[in-house]
Parts: structure tokens; C-alpha cells; sequence
């Protein structure tokens, strides 16, 4: 299944991931999480009629502008989600050897997907861990909430980001961004919604 779909998108990359393990609700607010080291392939088991592939771990970033919107990107066509809406970010890695995996480790991961995709250095001491989702295939989502910055800020870095990975011939994960202020803004985007979007649209612009 795996060579099937490096086949269809030979920019598909068999790299190190988290999955999930175990998870235990210890309280209202406290979840732990038991993972182990997989690559990419894993989640090939997907499509295997009768296998289980664990869940995926994963992180996002909800980066607002200062007019109270929040931006939203679609993913370009050499990822594993081509056309996709959805949040910046990203699979999360395993640590190296002999260390943990912690949760300001993982803003450290959300804080580079940031950087990487839209050219934003928030730093992960900016990024504040905001919601946690569980979406299809049971996938866990560590959900980050930014500062807010200037609309003509965004738009200025995502341009030079995307310049920079053309000029390296690399097609850039993010193909495109928009700003929406409502749940039914996203009804507007043509393709397919991330599981986790409407609802996180939905707090954030509800929290406002």
C-alpha cells in the first residue's frame, strides 16, 4: 500500500513519526499520552482491509490577525492531503534518543512548522497550548494559539516563504492562505475541510 501511494505522489517521504500508544484522560485537564516510534509507512495500514494503524500525533497553530480573524491554509499538491484546509502544521517527531517527549517540545515543533510554512518566528515561548482534538482514525491534535499580528504582516512572510522554497526547486507544503472570521466563512472554500476545522473556528471565533 505504501509503494501504491509513493506511486501516485512520489513527493510522499517515509519519515520519522510519533503514534499513539495509549491515552488516559487523568482528569478534566490533564490527558497523557504513551507513544512509540513509527515512520510514515505505518499509516499505509489504513487502507489494509482488517489492519489497524495506530492513531497519529500531531500539532497545529491557530494564528490569528489583530482584526480578530484567523488564518487558514490549503495544502499543496505533493503533500499527503493535497487541496486540504486546514491549520499550520504539522506530524509530530520523535525526540532522539534517551529524551522525552514533552509538551514544550512540542511547541518547539509547532513553533517550526510555523516558521517553515509561513515564514512566522513566533518562537515556541509565544505559543500557548490552546486545544487538544481527536479526529479521524482516532488522530490526536496538540492545537497552539499564536499572538496576533497584522494581516499585511502574514501575507508579507507566507510570500517570501514560498519564494524561498520555489527558488530551491521544492514545491511548498502550503499552497495558498485566506483569513476567515466565522465557521461560515469556511463554507466558501472549495475542497476538502481538515475534521478538526469547523470546530476550532468555531471556539476560536466564539471565544472572541
Amino acid at each position: 500500500m505504501w509503494e501504491k501511494a509513493v506511486q501516485a505522489n512520489p513527493a510522499l517521504f517515509d519519515g520519522p513519526a510519533v503514534a499513539c500508544a495509549e491515552l488516559q484522560h487523568r482528569d478534566l485537564r490533564v490527558l497523557s499520552v504513551s507513544w512509540v516510534r513509527v515512520t510514515y509507512r505505518h499509516y499505509a495500514l489504513r487502507r489494509v482491509p482488517g489492519a489497524t494503524a495506530l492513531p497519529s500525533l500531531f500539532v497545529n497553530v491557530v494564528q490569528p490577525t489583530d482584526d480578530g480573524r484567523l488564518l487558514v491554509a490549503r495544502m499543496s499538491s505533493s503533500t499527503a492531503a493535497p487541496g486540504r484546509w486546514q491549520l499550520p502544521g504539522g506530524s509530530v517527531e520523535p525526540p532522539p534518543d534517551g529524551e522525552r517527549l514533552e509538551e514544550r517540545g512540542l511547541a518547539g515543533q509547532a513553533a517550526r512548522e510555523l516558521a517553515e510554512e509561513l515564514g512566522l518566528d513566533a518562537g515556541a515561548e509565544a505559543l500557548r497550548l490552546w486545544a487538544v482534538t481527536r479526529g479521524e482514525n482516532g488522530s490526536v491534535g496538540l492545537t497552539y494559539l499564536a499572538p496576533a499580528l497584522p494581516e499585511p504582516a502574514v501575507r508579507a512572510a507566507f510570500a517570501v516563504a514560498t519564494a524561498a522554497e520555489r527558488a530551491q526547486d521544492r514545491e511548498p507544503e502550503l499552497e495558498a492562505i485566506t483569513l476567515v472570521s466565522s465557521p461560515q466563512d469556511l463554507a466558501g472554500l472549495a475542497g476538502p475541510h481538515a475534521d478538526y476545522l469547523e470546530p476550532i473556528v468555531r471556539r476560536f471565533t466564539d471565544g472572541r
